[in-house]
């Protein structure tokens, strides 16, 4: 009899593996599944516009702030070498578009350099990002 009483008790082991599977194999697909939000490293008052639209994907980033001073990748970058830094980002995402976020004090001159120079990359798609207003 005390045979079978040990046996009964080494069967009642519950096994946890499989939940620890599931709970892996759901923290895998969040992860994958996460949108992460972009920034261009610098924070702008952006103009307002009644005309804005919100836009899902805008892959590259580009900022500008009042002083002038561009921004890709949460890094300053020289006017000169925005164009290559949009080559660089649009090779790794190349259905991507670019969302240009000035500043409202920045300078015109710097805007349409930074869109030239988007334009030059192979860029189509370039926007710029404004503050919803309502009528």
């Amino acid at each position: 009899m005390r045979r079978r009483r040990l046996s009964s008790e080494d069967d009642s082991n519950i096994d946890l593996t499989p939940m620890l599977d599931m709970s892996f194999i759901m923290l895998i697909f969040f992860i994958v599944t996460a949108s992460f939000i972009k920034e261009s490293g610098v924070d702008v008052n952006r103009p307002g516009a009644v005309t804005a639209e919100r836009k899902e994907r805008g892959s590259i980033l580009i900022g500008i702030d009042d002083t002038g001073q561009v921004w890709i990748d949460k890094r300053p970058v020289d006017i000169r070498a925005v164009r290559a830094n949009i080559e660089r980002l649009r090779a790794e995402n190349p259905e991507g578009s670019v969302v240009v976020q000035a500043d409202e004090g920045s300078k015109n001159g710097v805007l349409v350099q930074v869109i030239d120079a988007a334009r030059m990359a192979g860029v189509d798609n370039v926007s710029l990002a404004a503050t919803p207003l309502e009528n």
